[in-house]
């Protein structure tokens, strides 16, 4: 039976022009049969080295260690119709978006845009407030503006963050800067969170506008004149950016680097400023340029969206960490935060 077996799969083989892939001019040294309610099943190996299995009705193919001692194959997974079942990738992600604290100049009225300028006391405390609010949520990956005040919020966000890992900043400007920022030890960077700084993130550029107070230029221009600077959708300051214009660079760089993170499964925070964020915001929610000129982001509020099934779903503010319902939108969260818990105790 098992001769006859053999020769009639091996005709089948050949049928299908499978002689010279399968090599099987080659004397074949051993082989075994095993008779299944769903046919027979013949292992055979090929000089040693490869290791075919034939079923009736279809075969499958099984590269195996150049071993030749084993005679018999281990279980095959891949069935008849030659479909492999993977494992699907994770189809949930957490993102995270933070609008710096308060810098010197929003304490002090002027039209700040691309100037780069610092956290007041209050911004800290604001980033810190930020981050106990997010302790809870995982995040693999930060990304932030190019300016200061940006990435203060995000790196002192993290000092309250419950895992502990550190925010380490990727210097990828020039080859020399990669080589002399590595990291030698794999454990530590198992304990880091890469973070991205682009300029693509920054605030709108005011153009003329930087460092001129607000009520003295409205004073002198009027209230609406400035208001159409600050809240119209495709009206720039003089040798400034509109929000459109702002956000063709920052939905742009959202798409290609941010978004095939949240996709594979990566929680991000990204750290930035209220009309770079303000873009990000209309792409996920599919705002109109009327609806987005109304969206005020206050300073130091982290906004939370679910990402799945490539649908972005806005769950508001975390409130506190203390409140748990906060971080059970998902059974993802739930688990992460009662892994969190473990670690604690």
């Amino acid at each position: 039976m098992a001769a006859t077996a053999f020769n009639g799969c091996i005709s089948t083989i050949k049928s299908h022009g499978h002689k010279s892939n399968f090599a099987l001019d080659q004397e074949c040294r051993n082989s075994s049969l095993r008779l299944t309610s769903k046919g027979f099943k013949i292992n055979l190996e090929v000089s040693g080295k490869e290791r075919y299995c034939f079923r009736k009705r279809g075969f499958s193919v099984i590269q195996a260690s150049s071993s030749s001692q084993t005679t018999v194959l281990d279980q095959v997974s891949t069935p008849l119709n030659n479909k492999v079942d993977t494992p699907k990738k994770s189809s949930e992600a957490a993102l995270i978006l933070i609008r710096h604290g308060e810098s010197l100049w929003n304490e002090k009225n002027l039209f700040t845009g691309c100037v780069d300028v610092p956290l007041t006391k209050k911004g800290v405390e604001e980033a810190v407030e930020a981050g106990k609010r997010i302790s809870n949520i995982p995040v693999d990956m930060i990304y932030t503006s190019a300016l200061i005040r940006a990435q203060m919020t995000a790196m002192l966000a993290m000092t309250q963050h419950r895992r502990k890992k550190v925010p380490i900043v990727l210097h990828n400007e020039s080859e020399q800067a990669k080589s002399w920022s590595q990291i030698f030890s794999e454990e530590t960077k198992k304990q880091c969170i890469p973070v991205v700084t682009a300029w693509q993130l920054n605030e709108r550029m005011y153009g003329e506008l930087q460092g001129l107070n607000k009520q003295e230029t409205a004073d002198k221009y009027g209230k609406e004149q400035v208001h159409e600077w600050r809240r119209s959708f495709d009206i720039p300051p003089p040798n400034g950016e509109s929000l459109e214009m702002c956000a063709e660079r920052a939905v742009a760089y959202f798409k290609e680097h941010i978004e095939p993170q949240l996709q594979a499964g990566k929680n991000v925070m990204i750290a930035a400023h209220g009309n770079s964020l303000r873009s990000i915001i209309m792409y996920l929610d599919k705002l109109t340029s009327q609806e987005v000129i109304s969206l005020e982001l206050s300073t130091g509020i982290p906004m939370l969206y679910i990402v799945k099934e490539e649908k972005y779903i806005r769950r508001g503010s975390p409130a506190a960490p203390s409140e748990a319902s906060v971080y059970a939108y998902t059974k993802n969260l739930a688990r992460y935060r009662q892994k969190l818990d473990e670690m604690v105790h």
